[in-house]
């Protein structure tokens, strides 16, 4: 069966595409950037081809795609606007129909969220986007959940913040609203399970975990998994607004997915029942299983994708092909070569092992500084980390750096900050020849933004001076043993 996967670089795409090939489906991976589509393992399955689009532009009617079966739409359509987190944009629902109805699409998959952000309804009355989708024509089989539990995802990873650095808790009474928290594992079986079943046709399934549970119940069970004891205690008000903000500072998500998560519990959140697991003989995982499948994945370093390395994780609307060209009118530069004396493989291994738990290399501590500054301002501060330790693909996050290129081949690594600043910066590393001998050449990019800009520069500068210079000297001088660099 020929399938067309929207959203295949994102935190549901990136895990649906391995079911499906083991289910023996041809996959067109739609994406916006093919750079930031993985190049090896099983991307390189023969069953899986690439169809680069950007649904946010119109459809040209000569782009089309060969015949396939079943479409999944998968592509998140909130703004990332700061000022406008309730704003939802229609338009790539609509450019998705104009060009499956090019095709012999069957059917179409939907996922989408129990709780609707211009609504207080529960949503299998049909959002704007189902509408659409069912406009089309053509089958659309939806899926409602809210809480999904597994490594690297959003609701997790906000849990795991705040079980991990808060041993006491106070907390508004949103605490206490109830949802059913689903498994990964569980959306990833109930996605494929409906492929070409004709009975589930015009059908939305709300679904969810075996257990209903308050957030603050989900904080303890989390707690007792990671063998943890921590104290909880409610205040009686919500306080949406300010446990936002509260949340951002402690955890790495941002404030618009704090909001959009603290918007959600306002109310009890229960699926409707329904028979579809029966149907699709799926064993329903429990929330502390949930978890302890999620710890096994980062434990074995294989955590297959995260919410934060979606644009969505970042503070503003950003586009990685608008940056992915340094600049080179009207920036400052810091620039360091240096001879590499050690091994070539152990030096490109330490540019992929930046960030995260490794950390920068030198002056991790001023660089904590700068992450909490920068939360304290609104950005997105260190807490996003990496999701693994060892690899690094275009697009994914380091700390408050994006990655824009990461070529192996080529030696070089691109980053773009995604931090707050009064203007644009990219750090670059790339092992380059001269005389015959190999250098590590490490070069930091500033575009400054009116006076503001400029005089920031120079107050960085005294620091630039020694942590530029050693982040080069350890890079090269580290001696990494967690991992052998893969040149391939």
């Amino acid at each position: 069966m020929k399938i067309l996967l929207t959203g295949a670089t994102g935190y549901i795409g990136k895990r649906l595409l391995p079911v499906l090939l083991e289910q023996g489906h041809e996959v067109i991976c739609c994406v916006r950037d093919k750079n930031r589509f993985p190049n090896g393992g099983i991307y390189r399955h023969i069953n899986v081809s690439l169809f680069e689009i950007d649904f946010l532009k119109e459809i040209n009617p000569t782009e089309l795609i060969q015949p396939i079966d079943v479409a999944y739409y998968l592509i998140d359509s909130m703004s990332n606007k700061r000022d406008d987190p309730g704003y939802h944009n229609d338009s790539p629902a609509m450019n998705f129909v104009n060009l499956i109805q090019q095709t012999t699409a069957k059917q179409i998959i939907y996922l989408g969220s129990l709780t609707s952000h211009l609504s207080t309804d529960l949503s299998c009355s049909k959002n704007s986007i189902e509408k659409i989708l069912e406009n089309s024509g053509i089958p659309v089989t939806s899926f409602k959940a809210e809480i999904i539990v597994g490594s690297g995802s959003a609701n997790f990873e906000i849990i795991r913040d705040l079980v991990e650095l808060l041993p006491v808790m106070v907390a508004p009474r949103w605490i206490n609203t109830k949802s059913q928290p689903i498994a990964i594992r569980n959306v990833l079986e109930y996605l494929s399970g409906v492929v070409s079943r004709p009975e589930t046709y015009g059908k939305c399934y709300e679904i969810g975990g075996p257990d209903i549970l308050s957030f603050k119940e989900m904080l303890h069970q989390f707690a007792e998994v990671r063998g943890m004891k921590r104290y909880i205690f409610t205040l009686p008000l919500n306080a949406s607004r300010f446990s936002s903000y509260w949340v951002n500072l402690i955890t790495s998500t941002s404030v618009r997915l704090a909001k959009q998560l603290i918007d959600s519990m306002k109310k009890d959140v229960i699926p409707r029942a329904n028979d579809l697991n029966q149907l699709l003989n799926i064993q329903l995982i429990s929330y502390k299983e949930a978890v302890k499948l999620a710890f096994l994945r980062i434990e074995q370093n294989n955590v297959v994708s995260s919410w934060k390395d979606s644009l969505i994780s970042s503070y503003e609307d950003n586009s990685l092909l608008e940056h992915v060209k340094i600049p080179t009118k009207g920036c400052y530069r810091d620039r360091r070569k240096m001879e590499i004396t050690t091994s070539i493989d152990q030096v490109l291994c330490n540019m992929w092992s930046i960030g995260g738990d490794r950390g920068w290399y030198y002056g991790n501590w001023l660089w904590n500084i700068r992450g909490y500054v920068d939360k304290l301002s609104g950005g997105v501060g260190l807490r996003r980390g990496r999701t693994n330790t060892n690899s690094i693909h275009t697009g994914d996050t380091l700390d408050f750096w994006r990655v824009l290129a990461a070529d192996k081949q080529n030696k070089r690594l691109l980053l773009y900050a995604e931090m707050k600043l009064p203007g644009e910066a990219w750090l670059e590393f790339k092992i380059i020849q001269k005389a015959g001998k190999p250098f590590l050449q490490q070069t930091a990019t500033f575009r400054p933004v009116g006076v503001a800009g400029r005089l920031y520069w120079y107050a960085e500068l005294p620091f630039h001076l020694f942590i530029f210079n050693g982040m080069a000297k350890n890079l090269i001088s580290y001696k990494n043993n967690s991992a052998i660099f893969d040149g391939k």
